[in-house]
């Protein structure tokens, strides 16, 4: 316990006396965990609402203006033959016209000047939610209800949200590769800052040295400073996050990060002060 008291406290001291530098190391170490978080901020929400819409995802088949009634019946059929939908709502022309002026109220003038409903009928299938995963047997589905008599359209919310995840999976990727670059050059900073920490203090290591000090005491303090310069760094990111998130939630329904993911990215930070201050401590003999 006293190892650990000395340590940090000549790595504060060192600190304290190179505090340009470290400033400098903790703004890099916080620049780097600021954008790692915000991507994860940023996945969290998205990931959210791709979620919810899956959840409510839905197969639309749209009608052709002259579908007769066996045409109907055919496509009902077929539908319930394939037990994957847990709802199935046929909308009538007029009915489509009436949602369209709910939902786009503005535009509901536009649409009543219209004769007849210019949008088609459809069957709306509720998918069931033990099948929604099952995306072989949803595509054949589709793929069989496309080619029905009757049939002008089938739009499948899953597929859009196939594309949308692999983009999100893009981006994750190369958020990765980002947070790494950054992760380097902020080691690198904390490693330069503690060396000049250890040419500052050379005659004192030369002497603690001279006198039988231990390794441990002498290479103590350097890891010391990387730490807290890491977990200053850290905190710095996560104060800027929140305030972020605070000016986001005014506009936009938003969930913060979790606390543990929190606790990550504080003790991602001090490891990465630590590999920077360790760099220069293992060259101190």
């Amino acid at each position: 316990m006293r190892a650990l008291q000395y340590f940090f406290r000549e790595a504060l001291g060192s600190l304290w006396r190179a505090r340009g530098a470290a400033l400098l190391a903790i703004a890099t170490i916080g620049v780097g965990l600021f954008v790692l978080g915000f991507f994860l901020l940023v996945n969290t929400n998205v990931q959210r609402v791709v979620d919810r819409w899956s959840e409510s995802a839905e197969v639309s088949v749209f009608l052709e203006d002259a579908v007769t009634a066996e045409q109907l019946k055919s496509i009902d059929e077929l539908v319930a033959q394939s037990r994957l939908a847990a709802r199935r709502e046929y909308i009538s022309k007029q009915q489509a016209l009436e949602r369209f002026k709910a939902d786009f109220p503005d535009l509901a003038p536009a649409a009543a000047s219209t004769n007849r409903s210019p949008l088609p009928a459809s069957f709306e299938l509720q998918l069931r939610s033990d099948v929604r995963e099952a995306s072989g047997a949803v595509n054949a589905l589709v793929a069989s209800l496309s080619t029905m008599a009757g049939v002008a359209d089938v739009r499948y919310d899953r597929q859009w949200l196939e594309r949308l995840n692999a983009i999100i999976r893009g981006a994750r990727i190369a958020g990765a590769v980002v947070v790494a670059m950054l992760a380097f050059a902020a080691a690198m900073t904390v490693a330069n800052v503690v060396r000049l920490a250890a040419t500052a203090r050379r005659d004192e290591i030369e002497i603690m040295q001279l006198v039988g000090a231990p390794f441990a005491y002498v290479r103590g303090p350097f890891v010391a400073e990387g730490i807290l310069q890491g977990g200053a760094g850290a905190i710095l990111a996560i104060g800027a996050l929140a305030v972020l998130f605070q000016a986001g939630r005014l506009r936009f329904e938003l969930t913060f990060l979790s606390f543990p993911i929190l606790i990550v990215l504080l003790l991602g930070g001090m490891a990465v002060g630590c590999l920077g201050g360790y760099v220069v401590a293992r060259h101190v003999r």
